[in-house]
């Protein structure tokens, strides 16, 4: 029997790559789910059918990345862009005008402060602007706030290539505020240590599944706090009471969640995860570091994410050439974003090595043909 072509690596940074697996369970399954006679997509929320992929995929993402029973698992939708007001609407209260500091560390913490500054008295405690965004300004030189509601981080800023290889300690810094981080780009892909984290939240799409759904995981005590203004489908506390069900869920989005959950656990769980996002990364960068300056990675070695590798080609006459020289190697979708320029590799959980073995390849050719 021949075997089936394989699918070019796709190293979007979202929405993004989905384990082969998951596309061909998801694709059997897209007529008739489980005999039901039923497609996902045109199930009821409310039927039995679709509250066991819904309490499924809740259990299994617990299990994968050790919630505390004291934290509620939301899944919402509005993506992280979404939550840059959710989050301020929900935790700034009870009144207009609490403080919100924010860690400007990349273009979304950025986004972050500006959305919280419609709802709140919102400062950037620390920004890494001067430095080009390249670093990440250490955690003892953040200026907080006494009495702020909040703080706010993005651990892997996705389009500048930082990530905070651990969360901050904001007790250890003589803060009470909780924290708030923006996962997105590294949720599944390491574990979460849930004792510094009052909220952590996550758009589906780069590390879980599709665009549409939002991951949110609230701690009990920071429930009911929301101001008035807060629609109720974006009130945290009405979500929880309702289980995710208050409004129609994103309930296809939800089901290829639990698919990806399922194939995490497959494969080791978050520990695999994290020794092969470890792996993957080193072998890029370390040929960025190596290659003689045909290739140029600007972040500092210590903030470089593991997911999103942004690089630039020291010739950038020869951008569209590697691009295209990439496609036709079966390497798609490595063009940065438009705010920065240049390449960008994201290295999301469903890209295997093999992925950025080839692209290594291809990059060392290209280098050897045009350098």
């Amino acid at each position: 029997m021949p075997t089936a072509p394989q699918r070019p690596f796709n190293f979007s940074a979202g929405p993004a790559t989905l384990p082969e697996p998951v596309l061909r369970q998801a694709a059997q399954e897209m007529l008739d789910w489980h005999g039901s006679g039923m497609g996902v997509m045109e199930m009821s929320h409310r039927g039995k059918e679709f509250i066991s992929i819904h309490e499924e995929a809740v259990s299994t993402l617990r299990e994968l990345l050790a919630v505390p029973p004291n934290f509620h698992i939301l899944f919402m939708q509005g993506g992280g862009l979404g939550e840059n007001a959710i989050v301020p609407m929900n935790l700034a209260g009870p009144a207009p005008g609490g403080l919100v500091d924010v860690v400007v560390t990349g273009s979304w913490s950025q986004k972050s402060l500006k959305e919280a500054q419609r709802y709140a008295d919102a400062r950037a405690a620390a920004s890494n602007e001067a430095d080009g965004r390249t670093a990440l300004p250490p955690p003892a030189s953040w200026a907080l706030r006494d009495g702020a509601a909040y703080v706010h981080v993005c651990s892997n800023e996705t389009i500048d290539g930082l990530e905070m290889a651990t969360l901050p300690d904001l007790a250890a810094l003589g803060c009470k505020a909780p924290l708030v981080a923006d996962c997105s780009s590294h949720i599944l892909s390491r574990p979460i240590d849930w004792s510094r984290v009052g909220v952590a939240f996550a758009g589906a799409q780069k590390n879980i599944g599709p665009a549409g759904l939002t991951l949110v995981f609230v701690r009990d005590d920071l429930l009911g706090r929301a101001l008035p203004i807060c629609p109720s489908a974006f009130d945290y506390s009405v979500v929880a009471a309702h289980g995710s069900m208050y409004n129609t869920p994103p309930t296809y989005a939800i089901y290829i969640a639990g698919l990806v959950f399922q194939w995490v656990k497959a494969q080791g769980g978050v520990a695999e995860m994290d020794r092969r996002a470890a792996e993957k990364s080193a072998l890029l960068y370390n040929y960025l570091d190596d290659c003689g300056g045909f290739y140029r990675n600007r972040v500092a070695k210590d903030a470089r994410s593991r997911m999103n590798v942004p690089f630039f080609l020291t010739n950038e006459t020869l951008n569209d050439a590697f691009l295209a020289g990439a496609r036709e190697a079966g390497l798609l979708q490595l063009k940065g974003h438009k705010s920065v320029g240049g390449m960008r590799a994201s290295l999301y959980n469903a890209m295997p090595l093999a992925g950025v073995q080839t692209l290594v390849g291809f990059m060392k050719d290209f280098a050897r043909r045009h350098g």
